[in-house]
C-alpha cells in the first residue's frame, strides 16, 4: 500500500454555497441546504469581487462543480456594525452571520455592498480535466482564477498535521477571519476511495476542532422543556454572556443526572461555552462564589406543559412525558414537521403554531391539512392573503419528495441523511412501513438503534393512524425507484469527453440502474467509460486491470440509444 499523505486547511466559519460552471461560465450558485437542495444565491454570488463570471486559465473545464464557503473578515464585520449602529439598525452577532444574511438577501445590490469573500475547497461533479490529490486540486483551482486559502499544508505525517493545527491555533487571534479549528483530509483521491464514507460523513476527512471558547455568568433560573419525543430537557437561563461570538443567555443542562453530577444550582456562578461553537452549555459551577442561596434543582413530577405524570423508563436517563396529546410535544412536533428541511411549509412559523395549537384548531399533524381560510382568519396577524398563502403552501406540501416526508414524521434517531437512505432502499412509505427489523438492519447506515426505533415507530397504533390520515389528506410524496438493478453494487468512473451525454446525465443513468459513479480509479471500480481525449484515469484503469468500456458499449449497458450527437 502506498504511504498515507494527509492535506490541512483552515475550517472557516462561514456559509456553505456551490457555484457550477458550465464551459468556463458561471452558470448557477447555491447554499448547500441539505446536501441535495439549496436555495439558489446566483444573483447575489455574482456580486462578490473575488468570484469570476468566467474561469480563466487551461484547461477550462466543460463542466466545474465547485464547492466553498462565503466568509467576512472580521474587520469588515466590525466596520458592517459600527454603521449599522450608526442608522440605528440592529447588529449582526458575528461574521458568520453577517454573511449569511447578506447572501440571502432578496435585493442583490444590498448584497453587492457587503464585503463578502470566497475560498473554494473541493469539488461535486467535474469533467474535462484530471486531478488527483488534493494539492493538486486546490493549486488547479487557483490556476482557474477560483480564490482558494493560502493557509494550506501537505503532511506526510500526523506530526505535521498536529504541528499545523497547533500553529492555526497560534495564529488564530491574528487571522483576518473567524476558523474554529482545520480540516485534515487524505490527499490522494484515489485512496480516499478506497477509505469509502458513512452515513453523514467521509472517512477520509475529519474537522479537528480548537478548544471552545469560554465565559462566566450566572444562572437566572432553571426551567424544563417538553421536546417533540417528549423528553424534558433542564434548560439554565443565564445572564447574557458574550461567547464565541454571540450572545449567550440559555445553556442546556442535558438531564437531571448531568445536573446532579456537575452540581449547579440556580444561582450559581458557571463556566459556560458553545459546545462545538454553536449549542451552549453549562461546563461547571464556581462553588467559591456561592452566598447560601443558591437553590439546587428537582425535575418535576409533571409535564409543565399537560400536567401529565414525567416518566423515566429503565435504562434511560431521560424524563419523558408519554403524553402524544401534550400540547408542548405537539408544538414542538409541528414546527419540525413545516420546517425547511422537512416539508417547508412558509409562513408556518412558531407563533402561528403557538395559536393554532392554543386555541385547539391543531392537535396532531395531519389537522394542518383540515384547516380552512375563516379558521386561519381569524388568528392573530393574519389576514386573508396571509390565509391564502399559508392554505396553498400546505396544499404544495402534499406533494414533497419522500425523504423530506420520512425526516418530517420525525422518527427518533432518523435525519435527513438516513432518511434519504431508506427513501432509495423502499421507494415508498407504505414499503418502508411494512419493512422488517431484519430487513432494516441489513442497511449499512441504518444498524440496530435506527431499526428499532422504525420498527417501533411504525408498530404504533397511533402512528399507522398518522399515515392513513396523511394518506386520506392527499398526501402524495415523488416516491422513487427501490434500489436493485441489472448495475446494483458496480462502481464507474468516467473519463474523457462524452459524444452523445453529458457526464451529468451518464451519472444519472448509471445510479437509476443501482451502480455508484466515483471520481477516481481504484481497486474498488468495476468500470471505467473512456471517451474522447481520456484522461490519466485510463491508464489508471489499465494498470488496476479495470474493466475499460467504450462509449458505445456503455450506452448498450445502460439501454440507451446513441442518436443525439454532440460531437
Amino acid at each position: 500500500a502506498s504511504p498515507v499523505e494527509y492535506f490541512c486547511e483552515p475550517k472557516l466559519d462561514g456559509l456553505s454555497v456551490e457555484l457550477v460552471y458550465e464551459d468556463g461560465v458561471l452558470v448557477v450558485a447555491s447554499t448547500r441546504g441539505d446536501g441535495v437542495t439549496g436555495e439558489d444565491v446566483t444573483a447575489n454570488v455574482r456580486t462578490i469581487r473575488q468570484v469570476p463570471l468566467r474561469l480563466r486559465g487551461t484547461p477550462i473545464p466543460s463542466l466545474l462543480d465547485v464547492r466553498g464557503e462565503v466568509y467576512m473578515d472580521t474587520d469588515a464585520f466590525d466596520a458592517l456594525n459600527r454603521v449599522r449602529a450608526e442608522r440605528g439598525e440592529s447588529l449582526f452577532a458575528n461574521p458568520r452571520n453577517a454573511a449569511a444574511g447578506s447572501l440571502r438577501q432578496l435585493d442583490p445590490s444590498i448584497t453587492a455592498q457587503r464585503p463578502l469573500k470566497l475560498f473554494c475547497y473541493t469539488l461535486g461533479r467535474a469533467q474535462g480535466f484530471d486531478v488527483h490529490t488534493q494539492q493538486e486540486l486546490l493549486e488547479f483551482l487557483e490556476q482557474l482564477s477560483l480564490p482558494v486559502n493560502p493557509l494550506r499544508r501537505r503532511c506526510t505525517n500526523v506530526n505535521e498535521v498536529l504541528d499545523f493545527h497547533h500553529g492555526l491555533f497560534e495564529q488564530r487571534p491574528r487571522l483576518p477571519y473567524s476558523v474554529d479549528g482545520c480540516v485534515v483530509k487524505v490527499n490522494d483521491f484515489a485512496q480516499r476511495a478506497i477509505l469509502g464514507e458513512v452515513a453523514r460523513a467521509p472517512r477520509w476527512a475529519i474537522a479537528f476542532k480548537f478548544p471552545a471558547e469560554e465565559a462566566t455568568t450566572r444562572v437566572r433560573e432553571m426551567i424544563v422543556q417538553v421536546g417533540r419525543t417528549g423528553v424534558l430537557t433542564p434548560v439554565a437561563l443565564l445572564e447574557p454572556v458574550a461567547v464565541g461570538g454571540a450572545t449567550v443567555s440559555r445553556a442546556t443542562l442535558h438531564n437531571a443526572d448531568e445536573i446532579q453530577r456537575k452540581d449547579i444550582r440556580k444561582g450559581d456562578w458557571v463556566v459556560v461555552r458553545r459546545a462545538g461553537d454553536v449549542i451552549p452549555e453549562v461546563v461547571k459551577p464556581i462553588p467559591e462564589r456561592r452566598s447560601d442561596t443558591e437553590e439546587p434543582f428537582t425535575m418535576p413530577s409533571t409535564c409543565p406543559a399537560c400536567s401529565e405524570p414525567v416518566v423515566r423508563p429503565a435504562g434511560e436517563v431521560a424524563h419523558r412525558c408519554e403524553n402524544l396529546s401534550c400540547p408542548a410535544r405537539i408544538k414542538v412536533s409541528m414546527r419540525h414537521f413545516a420546517s425547511r428541511r422537512a416539508m417547508d411549509i412558509e409562513g408556518l412559523g412558531v407563533k402561528l403554531i403557538d395559536q393554532l395549537v392554543d386555541r385547539g384548531l391543531v392537535r396532531r399533524i395531519t389537522d394542518l391539512y383540515r384547516l380552512d381560510r375563516e379558521q386561519l382568519i381569524g388568528l392573530e396577524r393574519l389576514g386573508e392573503r396571509s390565509a391564502d398563502n399559508l392554505l396553498a403552501q400546505i396544499e404544495q406540501s402534499k406533494a414533497i419528495p419522500l425523504p423530506r416526508l420520512i425526516y418530517a414524521l420525525g422518527i427518533r434517531h432518523v435525519g435527513e441523511t438516513v432518511s434519504r437512505v431508506l427513501a432509495e432502499r423502499f421507494g415508498s412509505l407504505e414499503a418502508l412501513a411494512n419493512a422488517t427489523y431484519e430487513e432494516l438492519v441489513e442497511i449499512p447506515q441504518v444498524g440496530p438503534v435506527i431499526a428499532q426505533s422504525l420498527s417501533d415507530f411504525f408498530a404504533s397504533n397511533d402512528n399507522q393512524r398518522l399515515l392513513e390520515e396523511l394518506r386520506q389528506a392527499g398526501m402524495d410524496p415523488h416516491e422513487i425507484p427501490a434500489q436493485g438493478g441489472p448495475l446494483d453494487g458496480s462502481t464507474w468512473v468516467f473519463t474523457g469527453t462524452l459524444t452523445y451525454a453529458n457526464r451529468s446525465e451518464a451519472t444519472q443513468w448509471v445510479e437509476e440502474l443501482g451502480g455508484k459513479v466515483v471520481g477516481s480509479v481504484s481497486g474498488n471500480v468495476d468500470y471505467l467509460v473512456a471517451g474522447r481525449n481520456p484522461g490519466s484515469k485510463l491508464s489508471d484503469a489499465q494498470r488496476a486491470g479495470t474493466n475499460i468500456l467504450s462509449e458505445t458499449e456503455f450506452l448498450e449497458i445502460v439501454g440507451r440509444q446513441s442518436d443525439k450527437s454532440r460531437a
